[in-house]
């Protein structure tokens, strides 16, 4: 997952038919739409994607869909692990990478209960690589059901497995990030910073890329960041996106991911408003400000020009 080239790795959308269906149809045009931002990867069955309201055959053929559909043209990514013992998490991964992703995602807080100690999350950390023989792995610090967030020394014993190759952060600590590629020294390993404050600092710092929601706004403005982070004579451009994203960072996480496909309808996706997820209600004064970040960024693209 780790490229030379720094990319945007958008945690994946789910559409649904007004009925609460899976929309195939939509869900082709949305990955379509992704890989034509330039995305360099696909996060799919994350919690974008309302993984945790869907059933185990529906991740299935989701995941599938997707693989189908990019057919080779980027690596994806999917995750693996949900309620149950090790075993069963280790058994539904190996189902979901049959599906020809390039690695399975295990939930940090999965892996353990909350209260679990450290030895204990690291003991189940390799009860499941050891129950995976082969299979490719990432971690998602995911805040549902709880968030475990992996210490630089956990992440580097990971990795040194030969078997972690992506690490999606939420940490949103640009020093624990930092003191995490401070100890990965594996160049098949990738770690993606889904904390838009600090985001260009991050790629800076040696992040591989970003996954973040922001992407499911408007991708190709997460694409050019990831391009132009380190150019110079980009410094105020990328200074005017910095706070852009820090500024309607409320916006864009108020009753997500129903925002999320507003603004996608509005610019031109067949998406429905409809989510699995009880995420609040999509009053007027929501839409409003949504329809006000729509122009805002419309201003923000003309001066970048792309």
């Amino acid at each position: 997952m780790n490229k030379l080239k720094k990319g945007f790795i958008p945690v994946m959308l789910t559409p649904f038919h007004n009925d609460g269906s899976i929309d195939y149809k939509t869900l082709t045009a949305l990955t379509e739409m992704y890989l034509k931002s330039g995305v360099t990867g696909l996060f799919a069955n994350c919690l974008s994607s309302e993984m945790f309201e869907l059933s185990d055959a529906e991740r299935i053929q989701l995941t599938k869909h997707v693989v189908d559909i990019v057919d080779g043209q980027v690596p994806i990514v999917a995750t693996g692990t949900f309620e149950g013992t090790i075993a069963e998490q280790a058994d539904f991964s190996k189902k979901i990478y049959g599906t020809g992703i390039d690695a399975v995602i295990l939930i940090s807080g999965l892996l353990a209960k909350e209260n679990d100690s450290d030895a204990v999350f690291e003991s189940n950390v390799h009860q499941f690589l050891d129950l995976t023989p082969g299979i490719p792995t990432g971690f998602y610090e995911c805040p549902v059901p709880y968030k475990r967030v992996l210490s630089a020394a956990q992440l580097e014993d990971f990795v040194n497995t030969g078997r972690v190759i992506y690490h999606k952060d939420t940490c949103l600590d640009i020093n624990q990030i930092k003191a995490k590629l401070s100890v990965i020294k594996n160049p098949d390993f990738g770690l993606y910073d889904a904390y838009m404050v600090h985001a260009i600092e991050s790629l800076k710092a040696g992040s591989a890329g970003l996954s973040c929601i922001q992407g499911n706004f408007f991708p190709e403005l997460i694409v050019w960041i990831c391009d132009n982070y380190n150019d110079p004579t980009k410094a105020d451009e990328l200074a005017a996106v910095q706070q852009f994203l820090e500024s309607n960072m409320g916006v864009m996480h108020e009753v997500y991911p129903i925002v999320a496909k507003y603004t996608l309808q509005k610019r031109g996706l067949p998406i429905s408003n409809f989510t699995r997820r009880a995420v609040g209600d999509f009053t007027p004064i929501v839409k409003n400000a949504v329809d006000k970040l729509q122009q805002d960024y419309d201003i923000l693209q003309n001066e970048l020009s792309f």
